[in-house]
């Protein structure tokens, strides 16, 4: 994106960021597991006329290890999320999530007070935490050397592009030298293996989650769901389902892609996004030549 990286202290460690700027409306961009800003590499040069602010979260594709006492469970992370927002002085945020889906726990932690509206893109939900094919990856990280095992294991390629796993995000392949981004910090540092543990082993029970997908309703402003027709990892049902839940919800299906639809159909993602955008108020803001 040719974007300066900044980096913000914050209560849990250091965050590097991307940010487009300009006086645009704000999206804020979350990313998966262990990934990082580059997940939406093709999306972002498509919304011009707005601010673009892209953390990188210590989800395991981190470049700087986070405090050692961090909370990176999957509240944790969320709480980290609202406190990124909150030290930027960013207001009226639309949130857009895909893959990882604990962002929306803000709502739920009665923390989305920054948050206008929320782009939820083929993302975890309900009691999808962490979804089907990944909780054998949270098994492993459990085991003491796990992630360094995990991260030996994705430099295979016949690994890495297994279509039960990581190579079943994207219908067109992930290129590799984004997943050797992707996974150099944990393959560098122990400390970012220490994080990626944490989260990858983070999320609390599925009573506890369902608990807080009901909170969910309380969020009155709008949201987007966009649902990946092939996706294998975040099940069909739970599209209509999500958008249902939430009052001012609306729903919208991909088709010819799966997870990574920012990788597999960026160019819809982005119609999508801005029709929505400017269906709810946030317009482009074109910039003087």
């Amino acid at each position: 994106m040719g974007v300066a990286m900044p980096r913000i202290e914050l209560s849990s460690g250091p965050i590097d960021y991307q940010d487009t700027g300009g006086e645009g409306p704000v999206l804020v961009f979350g990313h998966g597991l262990p990934m990082n800003e580059t997940q939406w590499r093709k999306v972002v040069p498509r919304l011009g006329g707005y601010r673009c602010v892209l953390p990188t979260l210590p989800l395991g594709g981190h470049r700087l290890p986070m405090n050692p006492d961090a909370d990176l469970s999957q509240r944790g992370v969320a709480l980290l999320l609202g406190e990124f927002i909150e030290e930027l002085g960013l207001e009226q945020v639309t949130l857009v999530l895909n893959d990882w889906g604990g962002g929306q726990f803000l709502v739920s932690e009665g923390r989305a007070q920054r948050i206008a509206r929320l782009v939820l893109v083929a993302c975890e939900a309900f009691d999808n935490f962490p979804p089907g094919p990944a909780k054998a990856m949270a098994q492993v990280c459990r085991v003491p050397g796990g992630v360094w095992l995990l991260t030996r294991l994705m430099s295979i390629p016949a690994f890495r592009h297994n279509r039960g796993g990581y190579g079943g995000m994207s219908l067109r392949g992930i290129p590799d030298e984004v997943m050797d981004d992707w996974f150099a910090p944990a393959t560098r540092s122990r400390a970012v293996r220490r994080d990626f543990a944490k989260f990858a082993t983070g999320a609390p029970d599925r009573r506890t989650l369902l608990d807080w997908s009901e909170r969910l309703s309380d969020f009155d402003r709008p949201v987007l769901v966009v649902w990946a027709t092939e996706d294998r990892l975040m099940p069909r049902e739970h599209g209509p389902r999500l958008a249902g839940l939430y009052p001012q919800g609306r729903l919208i299906e991909i088709a010819d892609s799966s997870t990574l639809i920012p990788e597999d159909q960026p160019e819809r993602l982005a119609e999508v996004l801005t029709d929505f955008l400017v269906q709810t108020g946030a317009e482009p803001v074109r910039q003087a030549d």
